[in-house]
């Protein structure tokens, strides 16, 4: 109960400036609209749940906003400011989903050339180490890496970055219950420290523990956003959970 207490401790962000303003992004394929005037903002130091289903245009949101993929239309403002693709990797580190980078390399040669890249402190280096439960497979090579040991190594890369806005695609991916839970944890406390965090998430359940606000996605369209006492007022479900939220919005 206590473990569970600490991850859904989160802190009010509704007066919490706009970091990160997303304006009207538009993605099409052909006849496809992969993202439909997408608009939203990123909160300073929240964990906003970017949530949908497989196919809901999650990770061609967190594409176009970190640049990788141009969109068609739209803008992205920083502190009030345009922010063209050119510069966002100074203010944002985009994690996607199933990364296994340097798989050839050692687990601990990885961490030792992201952290001198970043210039950080042995006891840095080595409490992400410890936060991700990476010391049991240092000496393995990436390659071989469970999916999980795989996860937890491309979170502690993150943890090692120095930009303020994190954006996760399916972090969660690859753990069991305890270690969901114990990432969740870290994410919370990534929080609590100053950092900024956008995380796609497909299970609502995950998404309802960790999240401190919510952009509901489906078929490339934002159907909802806010807080889950918001959503709940929207859709008059006093004491609905997410899944249910989500379910009548979309």
């Amino acid at each position: 109960m206590g473990e569970m207490a600490a991850i859904t401790s989160k802190p009010v962000v509704d007066l919490a400036p706009a970091l990160v303003e997303v304006a009207a992004l538009t993605k099409r394929y052909r006849d496809e609209i992969a993202l439909g005037d997408v608009s939203f903002d990123v909160r300073a130091r929240e964990v906003l749940g970017l949530i949908g289903p497989n196919g809901a245009g999650k990770t061609t949101l967190l594409e176009a906003i970190v640049g990788m993929l141009p969109p068609d239309a739209g803008s992205i403002r920083w502190r009030g400011a345009p922010l063209p693709p050119a510069r966002r990797r100074e203010f944002m580190f985009y994690l996607p989903d199933g990364l296994r980078p340097w798989d050839d390399q050692y687990t601990g040669c990885v961490i030792d050339f992201f952290a001198a890249a970043h210039r950080r402190r042995a006891s840095e280096v080595a409490g992400v180490i410890g936060s991700v439960g990476l010391w049991p497979v240092l000496g393995k090579r990436v390659s071989t890496l469970s999916k999980g040991y795989a996860r937890r190594l491309t979170l502690g890369l993150a943890l090692l970055t120095p930009q303020p806005l994190l954006l996760m695609d399916e972090p969660f991916d690859g753990f069991d219950l305890r270690q969901t839970r114990d990432m969740m944890k870290l994410i919370r406390e990534t929080a609590a420290r100053g950092r900024t965090l956008l995380v796609a998430i497909h299970q609502l359940v995950d998404a309802e523990r960790v999240c401190d606000r919510f952009v509901l996605l489906a078929g490339g369209r934002v159907r909802g956003s806010g807080t889950l006492e918001e959503l709940r007022a929207r859709t008059a479900l006093a004491s609905a959970r997410l899944e249910d939220v989500f379910l009548a919005l979309t």
